[in-house]
């Protein structure tokens, strides 16, 4: 029976499952020691996080993903020539931009911090809301919308139309329609599909390199998999469930509550991705987190509680310093 003043908060079922998998895993990892636990549950890590093969491309998608990739820096896309999806999703930068939260066309900033692009292939809904279930309706949104690169409609086309080798490229692409908005946005989509995150040394030590990771590294993993109980949240190979929880942060934004599919008066956000995390600071959904030591700080103490805190957050998590350190260290080697 649910007390009288909270709310009730389903856990997504990527959780239910997951859970039991991280305490397991964290309890055994408590009980075996060190050089035990990193040796004996050497499988159960490659079953949860391994880097799947890459999927080959055909011919004409691998057309649609470098077109993408030259609009997505195409400054003719915007309304005024002055910016493109580029300008807020730096490649060098981890496809963000370094900001708490982007700039406008008119200089203010946006309402969030601009997300990574890495790994969105087989993500089911995107922002930090969730309020757009594909990748070719989330690429539509910034296209047109006033503050972002707010193209018209009108003079999108004939400005690229007036391009002879962009009309041969999108024919090549798209041979069925050329050059077209619905091409436009069907290029971007396929770049943004075509961006994984490199390799990394983390991933040679799930492939069995014993020595990929030091051992601050390595004991900072097992606190992301253990007492930390981070991985009921960032379990898989891109370090994310795809789902929406409230993490204690003090915001007045309402997040998924104000979406179709969110729970109202649950401040709930996406969980971002984990690869690459030392490249796309600052963090959480508004910025107000500058550096990863912040971010633990916050998970490690720094928790606003409330009734609809996501079930699966550790409360009251106790990190010494050193433990902090050696978290901190394991995310950089993402």
């Amino acid at each position: 029976m649910q007390p009288a003043n909270r709310m009730t908060v389903r856990t997504p079922p990527i959780i239910r499952a997951i859970l039991p998998i991280a305490m397991a895993i964290g309890v055994w990892c408590a009980t075996l020691g060190a050089d035990g636990a990193e040796a004996g549950a050497d499988e159960v890590w490659r079953s949860i996080f391994a880097r799947p093969a890459a999927t080959p491309v055909d011919k004409l998608e691998f057309k649609r993903q470098a077109l993408g990739a030259a609009l997505f820096a195409d400054r003719r896309l915007s309304r005024d020539g002055d910016r493109s999806c580029a300008t807020c999703h730096r490649p060098e930068h981890g496809f963000t931009d370094g900001l708490p939260k982007a700039r406008g066309r008119d200089g203010t900033p946006l309402k969030r911090n601009t997300p990574h692009l890495f790994n969105l292939a087989v993500a089911r809904s995107f922002y930090w809301d969730g309020r757009e279930p594909t990748l070719e309706a989330q690429a539509r949104v910034p296209l047109y919308a006033d503050n972002e690169l707010g193209a018209v409609s009108t003079s999108l086309l004939p400005t690229l139309q007036s391009d002879a080798d962009t009309q041969r490229r999108f024919a090549d692409a798209f041979p069925e329609s050329g050059l077209t908005e619905a091409a436009i946005i069907a290029a971007l989509a396929a770049y943004e599909r075509s961006i994984v995150s490199p390799v990394t040394r983390f991933d040679d030590w799930i492939a069995g390199n014993a020595v990929a990771l030091n051992d601050e590294e390595r004991r900072g993993f097992r606190i992301f998999a253990g007492k930390g109980g981070c991985v009921s949240c960032h379990g898989g190979w891109r370090m994310t469930d795809d789902a929406f929880h409230d993490i204690g942060l003090k915001s007045d934004d309402p997040g998924r509550a104000a979406v179709a599919g969110g729970t109202p008066g649950i401040p709930a956000f996406k969980t971002p991705g984990l690869r690459q995390v030392a490249k796309t600071a600052p963090y959480m959904h508004d910025g107000s987190l500058a550096t990863l030591d912040d971010v633990v700080a916050h998970y490690a103490g720094g928790l606003l509680e409330r009734p609809s805190l996501a079930p699966n957050l550790v409360r009251d998590l106790d990190l010494d310093p050193s433990e902090r350190a050696a978290l901190v260290a394991f995310l950089k080697t993402l």
